[in-house]
């Protein structure tokens, strides 16, 4: 009797293909626990709304940040701007690949993803769609050092990873900066949203129907191929200020280890663009491998983000520490700025210093006032704030190379060690080109949080 009843139950389970729903709808079952955790050196930002805006007279009368209320979704910011140390993680990494491309165009076979014949008995290299062999990143060099030095200096000039001998001016061998290309393809949701029209009606099957056609093409209508140089511009400390001595930081800023935790400059907006990308790869890719859910792309913030993270919840404060005063109660500079006509130092600092030299604001965001301004994700319009959504204030503009020069403008924030205190307010807002790169623009990321708050998760 009993052998009968385990047989009935086992039937029973296997009639319903392995489900315990019991008919019932109870959704998909065995799905990853998502727990939400902050991203290494980010803080998490709390939904709200705010006055976006001048807080204070608009004292230059420029008439580009007019008052406006806006709603901004929870997000993360990183509490520093990105620094000059982590930037070389990015450099470090596009330099590795660069390598290991030159090691495998010039016959390094062990680099190439292989499998076997159908013979099994040897292996074939694997291959993309345009037929060239398929390089495993994950694979380790197991080439002796002497092989694997000869394919790097047997290149052909197209695969060089190094500067000529012709051009090295102490013979020292020196990577070519002008290689160091970052590669990436984006998806234009915007142009995929849109549903196309016929004879005046709305056709949604034709809008359908192209939304579909996700492709490479060349006007990158859905899906566009961007390649960037993303090594900075340390010239830029030379050729921003004539007739002032900064041949050091010319040379030692970038790079010297006195300067890992210093903001990072020279970098243009397309530049902090492939950094937030290759970021979201890295993280991404390490999240794959451990079977855990992914996190949505690190990206430039918008302006109503970025304002509404520096304000740290007080609305009508001119600066991040409240206000309306630059000094504290005994008569210290609160930020990294031009504080006094000519007297740059008496702050603290003569160009940018080191992140987080000053207390952070309620959200635990540092450096939110001068220091080095920061790109956001935004076109600059002056006009911007009188047509944008109040929900997420977002106004951008991919702006192609024959563009006239005013489309090509993104708005930054935040002010400099350079400026003047007008220019560290939390409202005020400011431009520069995109394809240009300062000694007082830096950046930092942001990310979206998946939810309405991290209490809906506890």
């Amino acid at each position: 009797m009993k052998k009968m009843i385990l047989i009935s139950s086992i039937a029973v389970l296997l009639a319903s293909c392995g489900g315990s729903d019991n008919g019932q709808l109870i959704g998909v079952q065995d799905r990853p626990i998502w727990n939400p955790e902050d991203p290494y050196g980010m803080v998490f930002i709390p939904q709200g709304s705010f006055n976006m805006g001048p807080s204070d007279q608009d004292v230059p009368f420029a008439n580009v940040s007019q008052s406006k209320t806006v709603s901004v979704g929870a997000f993360y910011m990183d509490e520093t701007e990105i620094t000059n140390n982590e930037y070389r993680q990015f450099i470090t990494w596009v330099r590795d690949s660069l390598i290991r491309k030159a090691l495998a165009n010039n016959g390094a076979e062990m680099l190439y993803y292989s499998k076997l014949t159908k013979m099994g008995a040897n292996e074939v290299p694997v291959k993309d769609v345009n037929g060239r062999n398929m390089i495993d990143w994950d694979k380790k060099i197991r080439a002796p050092k002497d092989e694997a030095q000869a394919l790097m200096f047997n290149q052909t000039k197209e695969n060089a990873v190094y500067l000529d001998k012709s051009k090295r001016l102490d013979g020292r061998k020196v990577f070519d900066a002008t290689k160091f290309i970052y590669e990436y393809k984006i998806i234009n949701f915007d142009n995929a949203a849109i549903k196309t029209k016929k004879n005046g009606e709305d056709n949604r099957l034709d809008g359908i129907e192209n939304r579909n056609k996700f492709q490479d093409t060349e006007d990158g209508r859905y899906v566009k191929t961007i390649k960037v140089n993303i090594y900075p511009d340390t010239l830029t400390w030379s050729h921003d200020y004539s007739y002032s001595l900064n041949e050091s930081y010319t040379k030692n800023y970038f790079w010297h280890p006195a300067f890992d935790d210093y903001p990072v400059v020279g970098v243009n907006w397309h530049q902090a663009k492939a950094f937030a990308h290759w970021r979201t790869q890295q993280m991404n890719n390490f999240l794959r491998k451990i079977k855990q859910p992914t996190l949505p792309d690190f990206r430039l913030p918008t302006e109503s983000e970025w304002e509404y993270a520096a304000r740290g919840g007080l609305d009508a404060s001119p600066y991040p520490w409240g206000g309306p005063y630059t000094r504290n109660m005994i008569g210290c500079f609160l930020a990294n700025f031009k504080p006094l006509r000519g007297n740059y130092i008496q702050d603290g600092g003569l160009k940018a210093i080191k992140v987080a030299s000053y207390n952070p604001n309620k959200f635990g965001l540092y450096d939110m006032a001068g220091n080095v301004a920061e790109w956001t994700s935004n076109a600059y319009d002056e006009s911007a704030f009188s047509y944008s959504h109040d929900m997420n204030m977002d106004y951008h503009y991919d702006a192609k190379e024959t563009d006239a020069n005013v489309l090509k403008r993104k708005s930054i924030r935040g002010g400099s060690w350079k400026d003047i205190a007008y220019f560290i307010q939390t409202s005020t807002r400011s431009f520069e080109y995109q394809d240009t790169a300062k000694s007082y623009i830096g950046f930092r990321c942001a990310v979206d949080f998946l939810g309405r708050d991290k209490k809906d998760f506890e």
